[in-house]
């Protein structure tokens, strides 16, 4: 809105209307977080979703739109009447992002994009060590060179990932995989969206790089623990090789083959590096702390047992 408008609305004694908000990977675990907290804040909420039929997200009002970010076009017209959006990148490399960004440039005057806490600071996307990283980087590049407003998130390892794990739990106390000893800060999905509904909806986030955690360090072998304590069932983990788990990975329908050896290379990494530290940008642009991963285990005790 232009700076003549807006005055004229304040000299006449108009509200300013709720910003139309487009969250794209509407149904996906940070997705529908978004969308539940941006409803809460009365702002419009437009979804963007392939499948809007079985989305489950036609409630509080909701503009379920089918689209995909391959689809440049498509895309396009979801963004008619849209001001603001929400980015995550499905893909493993960063080929779609020039059109994506380009369309996004013509509709929005704000981005909030689902980044990765893989991309490092001063390093070229090109520099980066990890292909997560690599693209994620490269799309961050093109959104600050956009003219666009943004923010970007970053986030640490989700605690839904330990949902690769729920087979195992559900037929027995053991869980089986390589890395045990691998150091992470899980963080709740919803505290990724409370960030994002912030920069969406609050002034004072442009240009910010966040950098997400949860409030501690630990390992896959005391994440198993820690489900085991929330479903109230002792859990432990054994130790594979690296090639016992890329084949178990290689089995799973349910896990992309296309990442199995980006996984595991990822941990080798992180097994090798400084144990990584937790950070309190959810409590600084919040004002609560981070969830830990027993409130989150207990949140979704069902889908372990």
């Amino acid at each position: 809105m232009d700076t003549e408008t807006a005055m004229n609305r304040a000299a006449e004694g108009m509200a300013e209307p709720e910003p139309t908000v487009l969250v794209t990977g509407a149904t996906g675990n940070v997705g529908r977080q978004v969308v539940a907290q941006l409803l809460a804040t009365g702002v419009r909420v437009r979804a963007l979703t392939r499948h809007p039929d079985s989305a489950g997200l036609s409630h509080g009002g909701v503009d379920v739109r089918a689209g995909d970010l391959a689809d440049p076009r498509g895309l396009e017209v979801a963004l008619k009447g849209v001001d603001r959006a929400f980015l995550m990148w499905p893909f493993h490399t960063a080929d779609a992002a020039p059109g994506v960004v380009e369309a996004l440039r013509h509709h929005v005057e704000r981005v909030v994009f689902l980044s990765s806490g893989a991309v490092q600071d001063g390093l070229t996307p090109e520099q980066q060590r990890h292909p997560v990283g690599r693209s994620h980087a490269a799309v961050e590049r093109l959104i600050e060179g956009s003219g666009l407003g943004w923010t970007h998130l970053r986030p640490s390892t989700f605690a839904s990932n330990t949902l690769w794990w729920a087979d195992q739990i559900r037929a027995g106390d053991v869980v089986r995989g390589a890395f045990g000893a691998v150091p992470m800060t899980l963080l709740h999905e919803a505290d990724i969206a409370a960030v994002a509904v912030r920069a969406l909806t609050e002034d004072g986030h442009d240009k910010a790089a966040y950098a997400l955690t949860g409030p501690e360090v630990l390992t896959q072998v005391d994440q198993v623990r820690i489900l085991g304590e929330a479903i109230g069932r002792p859990l432990r983990w054994e130790e594979l090789s690296r090639e016992a788990a890329r084949q178990r990975l290689l089995a799973d329908d349910t896990f992309p083959d296309s990442f199995v050896d980006t996984l595991l290379d990822g941990y080798a990494e992180m097994l090798d590096a400084p144990r990584p530290v937790t950070t309190t940008t959810v409590e600084d642009v919040v004002g609560r702390p981070a969830h830990t991963l027993h409130q989150w285990a207990v949140e979704h005790a069902a889908d372990f047992r």
